[in-house]
């Protein structure tokens, strides 16, 4: 498989070509695996993550992936047309392992030929892995914990993805630094990509140089040209700093709230504001314990599409990374894959110069 070749910068060319040279060698096996030009995978954004986006990212030299989130069958069957109409490259499919009509999803998959799907939310069951790969397609499983890796990997997944805290979106408890010590010395059966807070390559080489396979990105691509999201929403990437983007809080161990990280906004304070009166309605006795969880749940209910689609950066829900403070303009999305890759070389170089 030929390799992208970014121009490269002012200085020895020689050098260059060694040093990119090295890179490709370090995720050679998450090349392969993707079957991409750079083992850089698209992270799944429901809402952002569309065709136009996956198509982008794969054109580019990376590896695009379908957020399907909670669309049906026949909404995934005409978003996977229209990325294969956009672009020949490979690209997945990210499926959420709760959907009540997963099976039917991944028949879809299986249909359309894709080669790559990928299990988040959850565990998934042996029947459903099964089913994937039986259709021909490679099973890509998020693993928030060493053990659930080593799990995921009996009951056959090809990959794993290992994304760490500082993501955006729901999120884990651990952060990447800790996670990628825990889990990439210890799985070699299948390639691990690491995810959470990456938007430097040279960040994504000394992951890799500690075994990682590739990486996943999501909030720079969602802030580039190519993404459909609003523009307000974009912009505020731009503006935010790492420290705003912070996870939501939860206010009492009896109503638990799925952590996810987005920037702090009015929606984000409202959120507190509404979880302290229905904790006051449920202790008054207005509300049922089961009633009041839900009426929790439901508070960001269409938020995400609210702040993506029609740019209500103050009332929904900005979902981010804290790589976010790294995303000073919009770009477009090969420009991006191009910074990524000579920053990771010219880390390479300057070793290299030191050595010699």
């Amino acid at each position: 498989m030929d390799s992208i070749q970014a121009a490269p910068p002012p200085g020895d060319p020689q050098a260059f070509a060694n040093a990119r040279a090295k890179l490709d060698r370090l995720w050679a096996r998450g090349r392969a695996f993707l079957g991409s030009d750079l083992a850089i995978m698209g992270g799944a954004m429901s809402w952002v993550s569309e065709h136009t986006l996956v198509a982008a990212i794969s054109n580019a030299g990376g590896f695009g992936v379908i957020a399907c989130g909670s669309m049906g069958p026949d909404l995934l069957e005409r978003e996977i047309a229209a990325t294969q109409a956009m672009t020949a490259k490979p690209f997945g499919v990210n499926l959420i392992t709760m959907h009540p009509q997963l099976d039917d999803l991944i028949q879809v998959c299986v249909r359309a030929g894709i080669g790559h799907v990928v299990l988040a939310g959850g565990v998934p069951s042996g029947s459903a892995m099964r089913a994937i790969k039986d259709g021909g397609a490679r099973v890509v499983g998020f693993a928030p914990a060493l053990v659930l890796g080593k799990r995921l990997v009996k009951l056959g997944a090809d990959a794993l993805v290992i994304e760490g805290s500082e993501a955006g979106g729901h999120i884990g408890p651990v952060s990447l630094t800790v996670l990628a010590q825990e889990v990439l010395p210890h799985i070699r059966d299948v390639p691990v990509f690491v995810a959470g807070g990456l938007g430097r390559g040279d960040a994504i080489l000394g992951l890799l140089e500690m075994g990682a396979s590739g990486a996943q990105l999501g909030t720079r691509f969602a802030a580039s040209t190519e993404s459909v999201a609003h523009e307000r929403f974009k912009q505020a990437f731009v503006r935010a700093s790492a420290r705003d983007a912070l996870p939501s809080v939860q206010l009492d161990d009896r109503f638990p709230v799925i952590p996810v990280r987005g920037l702090v906004n009015d929606g984000t304070r409202r959120f507190l504001v509404h979880q302290a009166e229905t904790l006051r309605r449920f202790q008054a006795g207005e509300l049922t314990k089961e009633a009041a969880q839900l009426d929790i749940e439901h508070f960001w209910a269409g938020s995400l599409r609210r702040a993506v689609v029609d740019g209500d950066i103050e009332g929904g829900s900005v979902m981010a990374g804290q790589s976010v403070g790294m995303v000073t303009k919009i770009q477009p999305i090969r420009e991006i894959l191009d910074e990524l890759v000579e920053q990771a070389v010219r880390t390479l170089m300057q070793r290299d110069a030191l050595v010699s």
